[in-house]
């Protein structure tokens, strides 16, 4: 057959086009790209000889050859899989068969003309680039291609600039060799990218085919010291050249054998060389899944929280493989945003190897994948709260954190994920010192208990010593410490477990159904209806610092507590927003004074001489500003605040 010219497809002469033009610059994949069509080609001869064992020609060893030559500066990728016919060579390399590229071939043409960045990270395996990524790097490709079981073979050749070549050929052994000739900037010692580098090349392989079935090959030169008869080094000598066949691939990933057969050594050695860990992981996933998807799954939470965990800096991730073919590094649409710190990957024949970072949001199967994974991992964790305490709260010592934040963020996410993760919760109690599940909590309520108390603060010690806390402790009623700041933001996303509320006990109404709580809080009604002016004038004196000054029900030893409204932010939240810069968020603060103590009596006198007596005011001041102190707040004047009290101590 004489040499004939052809066009290519209008499509595919538009994506060379732009593949030329260095659109797609993240050059390395077209390695990645070629070694997987030549490991399709050899799964396919596998299947045929299935039916027919002829077509092996007598060799059933298959492999992938890499072939770097720096004289003619070319990078051949060979294989002995299924090879193709003349008329398979026009349709598989003259056409993209599977046009659902044109829309995104608009989507880069358009942000080409827009002037838009367009990164590797969101092109990297983007769509069927397959054999035309080749031309990324290459002044010319030549393909030397015969079927298995024929015998006349095809040589296909082009530059890329619109057309190419086609004639009969020889070729000795079955299947396809793929000749680049690299473009002057990938060869050499000077280019940034050298693919004739033989471990650059070998780097790649292990990046991005290390799982591969088949052996990929290429010949290394080593060198060797001669050694004399005795075997020790002859110095002096010249090193001896040595090329070697090696296999660059490790081929069977520990993901494809069957968990049963693999030793928990096995899975650390895995994970400390695939993900750089330096700890052994607190707790392994391990899962294969048949059906509508299938998948395999090998997933893991690192022994300790990444130091940036809670920072915009840090990116959550799965790697993402196609028939053990990397595709993706950080694939975030797998896992929910309060799971990110589990790490892993995934491997599904189910999911297209150029499949492209939009196509992976809507992707019907990685959404399944992803729902199942979320699942497997909540399930695992419930089983380890359950069945090993002291494990779980390790887990929740490094990872907590992350579950709380998804709570409160289900505000925007959707309110499944409470339903989810509540039974994950741990809080410090009052009880016995240690963190308890809400669902422990509610199992060893009081008696005629309706609320779940919690209480808020930086440490257990202060908590203990908050004035709110004494009534509650008298009455053998349990409180949840809430230590960090987004605890509170949890609460109150949950509102309600097992039909309680859930109340703080620096908020609104404690809310106490005894004969006793009703008793005292009659009484303090009655003292406020007597102190009626007083309290009105103490209000006055402190003008827009407190939103109420009120006779407080649940004081006992302390002379005075600040609480917030029950409709509005807490004090913490408050502090917890202005710690953030954003100080809109303001608490209802209102100021409760215990009538049964000295200090009433002492406010009740000072009022009897005039609310405008300037130390009727001092108190009221001071009164204030030791109730910011216990809250953990700074008063706004520590001068004013010191002066009075060493005016009062002098007295």
């Amino acid at each position: 057959m004489a040499k004939t010219t052809h066009e290519f497809q209008a499509e595919t002469k538009e994506l060379l086009n732009l593949m030329i033009h260095s659109i797609y610059t993240n050059h390395e994949i077209f390695l990645r790209e070629l070694i997987s069509n030549a490991s399709d080609a050899i799964d396919k001869l596998h299947f045929a000889s299935l039916q027919n064992r002829d077509i092996l020609e007598g060799n059933e060893d298959y492999e992938i050859f890499l072939v770097p030559d720096k004289d003619s500066h070319t990078l051949t990728i060979s294989d002995n899989g299924l090879g193709m016919t003349k008329e398979e060579v026009i349709e598989n390399l003259g056409t993209i068969a599977k046009s659902g590229t044109k829309a995104f071939l608009e989507q880069l043409q358009k942000a080409k003309e827009d002037n838009a960045e367009i990164t590797d990270k969101e092109l990297i395996g983007q769509f069927g680039v397959g054999f035309y990524s080749a031309f990324m790097v290459a002044e010319k490709v030549t393909v030397v291609t015969r079927k298995a079981g024929e015998t006349a073979a095809v040589r296909w050749e082009s530059t890329g600039d619109g057309s190419y070549t086609i004639e009969e050929c020889e070729k000795e052994g079955r299947g396809t060799n793929i000749t680049i000739t690299l473009g002057k900037e990938f060869y050499g010692d000077e280019a940034e990218e050298n693919f004739l580098d033989t471990w650059n090349l070998q780097n790649l392989v292990k990046k991005y085919s290390d799982y591969v079935r088949y052996p990929i090959k290429m010949n290394i030169e080593t060198q060797e010291t001669p050694r004399d008869d005795e075997g020790k080094p002859i110095e002096g000598a010249e090193p001896i050249t040595k090329v070697e066949i090696k296999t660059l691939n490790s081929m069977q990933p520990l993901w494809t054998k069957n968990k049963n057969d693999i030793k928990d050594e096995e899975y650390k050695e895995f994970i400390k060389n695939q993900f750089h860990e330096w700890e052994e992981p607190m707790e392994v996933f391990h899962n294969k899944a048949e059906g509508n998807v299938e998948y395999t799954s090998l997933l893991y939470i690192p022994a300790k929280a990444p130091f940036n965990l809670y920072h915009a800096d840090y990116e959550p991730g799965l790697q993402l493989y196609s028939r053990h073919v990397f595709i993706m590094d950080k694939c975030k649409d797998l896992l929910p945003n309060y799971l990110g710190f589990v790490k892993g990957l995934v491997d599904s024949p189910d999911l297209s190897l150029n499949i492209s970072r939009e196509l992976l949001q809507q992707s019907r199967e990685l959404k399944t994948i992803g729902k199942n994974l979320e699942k497997t991992i909540l399930k695992s964790l419930e089983r380890m709260l359950k069945n090993d305490r002291e494990k779980y709260e390790k887990f929740w010592a490094e990872y907590g954190k992350s579950l709380k934040i998804g709570i409160y963020n289900s505000m925007y996410t959707g309110s499944s994920v409470v339903d989810k993760l509540k039974e994950l919760l741990l809080f410090a109690s009052s009880k016995d010192g240690k963190q308890i599940s809400l669902k422990e909590y509610v199992g060893r309520m009081a008696e005629g208990q309706k609320k779940i108390y919690y209480a808020t603060g930086t440490d257990r010690n202060t908590i203990e010593k908050l004035p709110q806390m004494e009534l509650l402790r008298d009455k053998g009623l349990e409180v949840l410490y809430l230590l960090d700041p987004v605890d509170e933001f949890a609460i109150e996303t949950i509102r309600k477990y097992d039909d309680k509320e859930f109340q703080s006990i620096s908020r609104g109404d404690l809310d106490l159904d005894d004969a006793e709580s009703k008793e005292v809080k009659k009484e303090a009604e009655e003292i406020a209806k007597t102190n009626d002016q007083l309290v009105k004038d103490i209000k006055e004196a402190l003008g827009d610092k407190v939103s109420e000054v009120k006779i407080s029900s649940r004081l006992k030893s302390s002379a005075v507590c600040l609480v917030a409204d029950a409709m509005g932010p807490s004090l913490s939240m408050e502090h917890t927003f202005a710690s953030m810069d954003n100080p809109m968020f303001k608490a209802k603060r209102i100021l409760e004074l215990n009538p049964k103590h000295d200090l009433f009596a002492k406010l009740q006198i000072l009022h009897a001489n005039g609310k405008d007596n300037a130390e009727f005011k001092d108190y009221c001041d001071l009164l204030y500003t030791q109730a910011l102190i216990i809250e953990g707040i700074m008063p706004e004047n520590p001068v004013d605040f010191a002066d009075k009290v060493a005016k009062l101590m002098a007295k």
